[in-house]
């Protein structure tokens, strides 16, 4: 497979403040040659990237590193507002910019990224009887799903840590809780406690380093007290591997990196309780029957979506999925996203996904065809979870967790066998009422922020906002 690098080199030597022919007597080629690999007129053979990691002391994979593919999904999931409906240019342009002019892609989404954020916050001020106060920064979540999304939801360090876990002992499914504690207990000093939730109101579970105590509420059902003494192991065990992350993820600000900590440590217990290999294969041959995957591995129906969203290493990738989990109210809690589906990057609000109609049918798959306003069309299943109750007044906890897949991967999800693929039952949806240029939509809950005409006065529409 050819590879090429034009951009990077090139960066690579005004970094070193080198011409073109001091940079070929480095690698040993000629000055022709440079100038052509950096203008990608020729692909880099091995040797020179050897060369280069001699001569320059990087690490040629990095060099050599494909991050073209979420990229472009980015920028095609990008070009999808409204604002370029009538320039939008083609995939073969795209390839050409990434190619030729990968830094310039990059600003375009970081200015592409700043403009939705600050329409965000405009919406959020519009939406206050008061706007005076200071405009609210990107959320942290944000800033680690994004990280998250750099990295396809995928990282090798922690997968191998998980793999070692057990140093090859094989542990019974219905001995893990107590070989757990016995862990805890060998390798780190920690005691394990069952707490009674009275004593514990409103948290889960809690770590006293002081006491060497872990402290788990009687509220959790058991899947979920195993997934916190793992995440627990991670968080102290992994810690040089979670630090060596965060450095990598470009967050600064304290609450960003305490979030991406957490996160990075239920990766981690999700690939101790959910081994690559076994949980790849049991997903291939069920058809990614969640409710069986997550009876086959202990662990809950979220905790085997969320594992489901993380199949992407080299040479045995699963189906590319996206995940929202969403409250009664509409609100996205959590996102992983490893296609190109950009609803699940800026929106989830939209009427017409039934997402939001499966808390009518708490504990039932409902899934349907949709269609964006670009055409994309996808697959998306749906199902309640139950979150933990304290006690009688706190009941109905309920959250929507929504999977979805590009239809070209239909054939392995067996939730759309029933199903007949037609436009008769394509559901047409959008990112939310607020960018959303679907304006005869009869679901329509906002006049639409860009791309809006004037309502015509001697006309009804569907709705007030189109006529």
């Amino acid at each position: 497979m050819k590879k090429f690098i034009g951009p990077r080199l090139r960066r690579l030597r005004v970094e070193n403040g080198q011409t073109q022919a001091q940079m070929a007597r480095a690698l040993g080629i000629s000055t022709s040659y440079v100038n052509l690999l950096e203008k990608n007129e020729r692909s880099v053979s091995v040797p020179v990237l050897l060369k280069l990691f001699e001569s320059y002391r990087v690490d040629w994979r990095e060099i050599a590193e494909d991050d073209e593919t979420v990229q472009l999904a980015d920028i095609r999931a990008a070009l999808q507002d409204p604002l370029f409906e009538s320039v939008r240019p083609d995939l073969p342009q795209l390839r050409a910019a990434l190619t030729h002019s990968p830094d310039l892609a990059g600003c375009f989404l970081r200015l592409h990224g700043a403009y939705l954020a600050a329409t965000d916050q405009l919406m959020s001020l519009a939406g206050t009887e008061e706007s005076g106060g200071a405009v609210l920064p990107a959320t942290p979540e944000a800033g680690v799903h994004n990280f998250f999304r750099r990295n396809q939801n995928y990282f090798d360090d922690l997968e191998q840590a998980a793999e070692a876990f057990w140093a090859g002992e094989k542990v019974p499914a219905d001995e893990v809780y107590g070989a757990l504690k016995a862990r805890l207990r060998d390798r780190l000093g920690l005691r394990v406690r069952l707490v009674p939730a009275i004593e514990m109101p409103g948290t889960l579970r809690e770590y006293d380093e002081e006491r060497r105590e872990v402290r788990i509420s009687e509220a959790m059902d058991h899947p979920n007290r195993v997934f916190q003494l793992v995440h627990v192991s991670g968080l102290i065990e992994q810690g040089p591997a979670l630090d060596m992350l965060l450095e990598k993820s470009g967050l600064s600000d304290r609450l960003g990196r305490a979030r991406c900590r957490v996160e990075l440590a239920n990766y981690f217990a999700a690939a101790v309780l959910m081994p690559y290999g076994p949980f790849l294969r049991e997903a291939l041959s069920s058809k990614y029957d969640f409710d069986h995957l997550a009876t086959r591995f202990g662990v809950s129906f979220e905790q085997a979506c969320h594992r489901a969203t993380t199949l992407h290493r080299s040479g045995a990738k699963g189906v590319p999925f996206f995940f929202l989990r969403i409250d009664k109210a509409g609100n996205v809690t959590k996102r992983f996203n490893s296609t190109d589906f950009h609803l699940a990057e800026y929106g989830g609000a939209c009427p017409r996904l039934e997402v939001h109609t499966s808390f009518g049918t708490p504990g039932r798959i409902v899934s349907q065809f949709v269609e964006m306003p670009d055409t994309s069309q996808f697959f998306v299943f749906a199902r309640t979870v139950d979150r933990p109750s304290f006690t009688r007044h706190a009941q109905d906890n309920r959250l929507a967790v929504a999977m979805g897949c590009g239809l070209e991967h239909v054939g392995s999800i067996g939730y759309a066998e029933d199903l007949s693929l037609s436009d008769a039952h394509i559901t047409k949806v959008g990112i939310n009422c607020r960018v959303c240029p679907r304006m005869t939509c009869d679901q329509r809950a906002h006049q639409a922020v860009v791309l809006s005409e004037p309502v015509d006065e001697r006309k009804r529409g569907a709705t007030r906002y189109a006529s």
